[in-house]
């Protein structure tokens, strides 16, 4: 039961927001709106589920719309995101007659003076336990109460960058009460999916969809359900940026492996080439490790300097004056194998290439 005090503050926030309310607003209707809160909060505790029979369970109508994604912390696997929270629930003991207190037929107040359902995110990744804001609820007549909260939440998900920057992923949302169980709360979809009307566009991800679940769930602790209601944002990285200032650089530095064999073997730049390449391979290794998650998935783009690295060593011992002078054979497949190591040059053919690439003229039976 809430003190007089508490409830005067409450009549006053009732009166700004639109309900004459108070006796000194507007008279006869704030007189009967004093009255009808004097009735429902008389006897009234908000630490009770409010139900007339205990053994049932109260029905409550989880329903989330995704306003904004905030961030996406790959590295960290974090999914930050603004969301509007509705629950719905019915309190046995908050309804009335609306004939009897001059038509009122909706009330809105603190959701602190009411009984609300411990709904939270269950693979939550903030250090709070819940980000939602204590806002009014608006209770009806018939004693259906909606709660609208907005909440800034941090959930965990597992982010698989195996086809960066082309890849795809599935964030959970979880919901569940965390004390009661399902004999004692059923919590269920409002809608099959989340609400997507008031998104605001994302930079760097396209949300697909974001469908909802209800799992029963029966854990090792208890025998006892737990609902919950799970959501799955479903996202699709924009691959722009990637393209231009990862993929781009990528291809036109792993052509340049390749193509020293072409140099005479008595260039000079042959192996300045050989090495120039091989340090913005690797330079270009450590920008894209240094963006991704430390997982055994290796991106794509990972992996092109990686297998580059080869056609750089090869060019080393070729435009080394030992080598030349001991003519130093390159096989025949060499150019070729180079040419299939280059993951960006996939599409290219190799009919062009020569069959026999050599140093110098000395063939291998007059070399001693």
């Amino acid at each position: 039961m809430k003190p007089r005090a508490g409830l005067g503050s409450l009549l006053l926030s009732l009166c700004f927001s639109g309900l004459p309310l108070l006796p000194g607003c507007l008279g006869a209707q704030g007189r009967l709106a004093y009255k009808l809160l004097n009735d429902l909060f008389a006897n009234y505790s908000s630490a009770l589920r409010p139900v007339e029979d205990t053994d049932r369970a109260l029905n409550v109508t989880l329903q989330i719309t995704l306003s904004q994604i905030i961030d996406m912390d790959e590295r960290n696997q974090v999914l930050t995101s603004y969301l509007w929270i509705r629950q719905v629930w019915v309190d046995a003991y908050l309804t009335w007659s609306k004939d009897d207190y001059g038509g009122i037929d909706i009330i809105h107040i603190p959701s602190s003076y009411v009984w609300r359902p411990d709904i939270v995110l269950y693979n939550n990744a903030d250090d709070q336990f819940t980000g939602s804001m204590e806002t009014n609820v608006v209770i009806h007549h018939d004693g259906r109460v909606m709660w609208d909260s907005p909440a800034i939440t941090k959930s965990s998900c597992k982010v698989d960058v195996s086809y960066f920057p082309f890849d795809g992923q599935q964030c959970h949302l979880t919901f569940g009460s965390w004390t009661y169980n399902g004999n004692q709360i059923d919590l269920r979809n409002g809608l099959d999916t989340g609400d997507l009307t008031d998104f605001v566009e994302n930079v760097e991800w396209q949300v697909l969809g974001m469908p909802a679940r209800r799992n029963v769930v029966t854990y090792g602790c208890c025998s006892e359900p737990y609902p919950d209601v799970t959501y799955t944002l479903i996202l699709q990285r924009r691959a722009s940026f990637y393209i231009f200032n990862l993929l781009l650089p990528c291809i036109m530095i792993s052509f340049l492996a390749p193509l020293g064999f072409y140099l005479p073997a008595d260039s000079g730049e042959k192996v300045s080439l050989g090495v120039t390449v091989l340090l913005a391979l690797t330079v270009f290794q450590l920008l894209v490790a240094e963006s991704m998650p430390p997982s055994e998935n290796v991106p794509l783009i990972g992996e092109s300097p990686v297998l580059s690295h080869p056609a750089s060593a090869f060019l080393l011992p070729p435009g080394s004056s030992s080598a030349h002078a001991a003519g130093f054979w390159v096989p025949s497949q060499t150019p070729s194998l180079t040419w299939g190591l280059v993951p960006c040059s996939w599409p290219l053919s190799l009919s062009h290439l020569p069959q026999r690439t050599k140093c110098n003229p000395i063939p291998p039976s007059s070399r001693s």
